[in-house]
């Protein structure tokens, strides 16, 4: 049955009174879990063209493409604005080249290439976000040439989760490209349960830090998000995964054996490889 979910008018963020049907099914883009390199758990908004480059670079050359790792995910702070007519803009001085540029060079070495947004009016980090321009950011993504969606959840007022994740998710289908939906929703309004029909991963719970165990406001440490993850295990499965959040492996807050049982604890749990 196709899903209908609570949306917003083609003006306005989602609101409880009106709904939007999913007609298309979702595309099989993820059949296996998404393994690949995200900027966040390293550098945060410390994000630019040449970093982008250099990963690229290394995942190609390193081997980890061969071992099956895809994708290369610009998180949150490559946006700057919008333009007169509401197109999301690059900062011109961290990507003087432009996305649709980054991502032929990403693609040129043979990986995928992922951007980063949010349902709210403003990312986490205060840039411009989607609410209100799901339809025209998809087709931007879509010309650029994206391959992955990680999609947050700041800044989003009274908006109802399932709907405007729906959204999303019928631009992206009628963007003209195979675009994976990364939800990241932190857990908090049961995307188990409507993630499967509306996306390809949905996070389980607030961020992970890179400790072996702990609290830190939203945040938590390795074993903490492990013991989170008891009985989610039904939901999963091809094409729709459970998202513990992403490996913190190597970052430097744990020891190589902490980090050794982390990435074997996210492979047992068919979680996304995502570092």
């Amino acid at each position: 049955m196709a899903l209908v979910a609570v949306i917003a008018t083609a003006a306005l963020p989602a609101q409880a009174h009106e709904t939007l049907k999913l007609d298309a099914p979702k595309p099989n883009l993820a059949p296996t879990p998404p393994m690949g390199w995200n900027s966040w758990n390293k550098f945060a908004c410390n994000v630019s063209e040449q970093l982008i480059r250099q990963q690229a670079d290394a995942m190609a050359a390193s081997g980890m493409k061969a071992a099956g790792y895809q994708y290369i995910v610009i998180d949150d702070c490559w946006q700057k604005s919008r333009d007169a007519d509401g197109n999301i803009q690059a900062d011109p001085e961290r990507f003087p080249s432009g996305i649709k540029a980054l991502a032929d060079y990403v693609h040129a070495r043979g990986l995928k290439f992922g951007l980063y947004s949010d349902a709210g009016s403003l990312t986490c980090g205060g840039r411009p976000g989607s609410a209100g321009h799901e339809f025209q950011d998809a087709r931007q993504y879509a010309r650029w040439g994206v391959d992955y969606l990680k999609y947050d959840w700041c800044h989003t007022g009274p908006r109802n989760a399932e709907a405007a994740y729906t959204i999303m998710a019928k631009a992206l289908r009628e963007s003209g490209r195979d675009i994976v939906l990364s939800i990241c929703e932190w857990g908090t309004d049961h995307p188990e349960r409507w993630g499967p029909t509306v996306g390809h991963l949905w996070r389980t719970t607030g961020d992970i830090f890179d400790a072996w165990s702990g609290k830190k406001d939203w945040s938590h440490g390795m074993t903490d998000i492990l013991d989170m993850q008891v009985e989610r295990a039904a939901h999963a499965g091809p094409n729709a995964w459970n998202d513990p959040d992403m490996l913190e492996v190597g970052n430097g807050g744990m020891s190589t054996t902490e980090y050794e049982s982390h990435f074997s604890l996210w492979a047992m749990l068919a979680a996304p490889l995502i570092a």
